[in-house]
């Protein structure tokens, strides 16, 4: 346990804390006390000598201090070992068997700043705090006895780290680097590369939303544009869509594409180019009076903006790829589009979309509304753990 006479922080009255959230920005700390070094634990008080809990500590950072904790409470073994456990006993009620996992979210699972993906037998480990940082040691001996993985990898390569103080690093923690290897999720096989895909190494945030899209697909020709790895491509070719073509700027992605399409067993015609070129271009034929190419259409963009200075830039963007898509479908055609920024939320998201569908003089139907899979878990009080939203539309005739 902590003890009593630690350093700590007296918080300013009306601080998000008092209304639910972890988080403590240095405008909001009245006082420090005790000179607590970047990455300790530090003990929350407001002016009335009242206990707050426990958290982690980084004056460099925006966000000076991190909740764990409402008791007294130390980043111990004992604290690591059954936080994770919790974690992982989440995911086995919601997602029983899956190879492709989300171990451990951040805030969600009160450890601010781990992240610790499963793929199949390899664990892939984020710290995004500095108190996480100076403890990857720990963290990664408790992971080695919980899991038994055959290889743990730090991959601190986010753009995250630099407001932490934190210099990027990639490297095998645990074990041996593992070649890429074949993984499934949610009935599609991936083929795995940790040393060089995105994000841990596939965006497993989307795995629920593959399946979920690719209900509408049946029978349609569709395109999936900033496809990655072609997720949802691969889902609504499984699905029985009658065609299907994913793009993206990437060539990596693209060939990633076509031996995933392999290992599934489908036909998907890869483009290597850019998204925003390609819908520029092909709704131009179709306002020039060619027929549609395509019935369904999925925008999976990467965040258009990691600030809030890039907002309007941001919205500026999503705005013309909606209308371009509108301008490709017919009437009974199917949108699928998708944010990851947690600076739009949903209702922006969906007001972007909704002007879009004004000035291309068309009319939607909402038909799903789509979110993180169970193992990217939302905190009620903690907007930021809810990032990725999306939603799926029908093209209906003009009235």
């Amino acid at each position: 346990m902590v003890d009593a006479v630690m350093a700590g922080l007296i918080i300013a009255p009306k601080a998000r804390i008092f209304h639910g959230h972890d988080w403590v920005y240095g405008t909001e700390v009245r006082t420090v006390f005790g000179n607590p070094k970047p990455g300790d634990v530090v003990l929350l008080k407001d002016q009335r000598d009242r206990y707050l809990g426990s958290a982690m500590y980084n004056p460099h950072s925006q966000i000076v201090a991190r909740r764990f904790s409402r008791r007294k409470q130390d980043l111990d073994r004992d604290f690591f070992a059954r936080r994770i456990s919790q974690a992982l006993a989440l995911r086995e009620r919601y997602l029983p068997g899956e190879e492709l996992l989300r171990v451990v979210w951040s805030e969600s699972d009160g450890l601010p700043g781990l992240i610790v993906d499963r793929y199949r037998d390899v664990l892939v480990v984020q710290t995004l705090t500095m108190a996480m940082y100076q403890r990857l040691g720990l963290i990664r001996d408790i992971l080695g006895d919980l899991f038994r993985p055959r290889s743990i990898i730090v991959r601190n390569d986010s753009p995250m780290l630099l407001a932490e103080g934190i210099e990027p690093e990639t490297y095998v923690a645990y074990g041996e680097q593992p070649e890429p290897f074949v993984a499934e999720g949610r009935g599609l096989k991936f083929l795995v590369d940790l040393a060089t895909g995105q994000k841990t190494g596939l965006y497993l945030d989307q795995l629920q939303n593959y399946q979920e899209v690719a209900r509408f697909a049946r029978g349609r020709r569709v395109l999936d544009c900033f496809c990655n790895q072609g997720g949802f491509a691969l889902a609504c070719a499984k699905a029985g869509a009658a065609g299907v073509t994913a793009v993206d700027i990437s060539g990596e992605a693209i060939a990633s594409v076509r031996r995933n399409a392999e290992l599934n067993g489908v036909q998907v015609e890869a483009v290597e180019e850019n998204a925003f070129d390609f819908l520029k271009r092909e709704s131009d034929k179709v306002r020039n009076g060619a027929d549609p190419q395509w019935d369904m259409i999925i925008l999976d963009p990467p965040s258009f903006t990691r600030n809030k200075k890039s907002l309007a830039g941001a919205l500026r963007g999503y705005k013309e790829i909606h209308l371009r898509a509108m301008q490709m479908l017919p009437v009974g055609g199917v949108l699928s589009t998708f944010s990851c920024s947690h600076h739009i939320n949903s209702d922006v998201f969906r007001r972007t979309i909704g002007e879009a569908a004004v000035d291309g003089h068309s009319t939607l139907r909402l038909v799903q509304t789509h979110g993180q899979s169970p193992d990217h878990p939302i905190l009620l009080n903690i907007p930021e753990t809810e990032y990725l939203k999306g939603f799926t539309f029908e093209m209906v005739p003009g009235r």
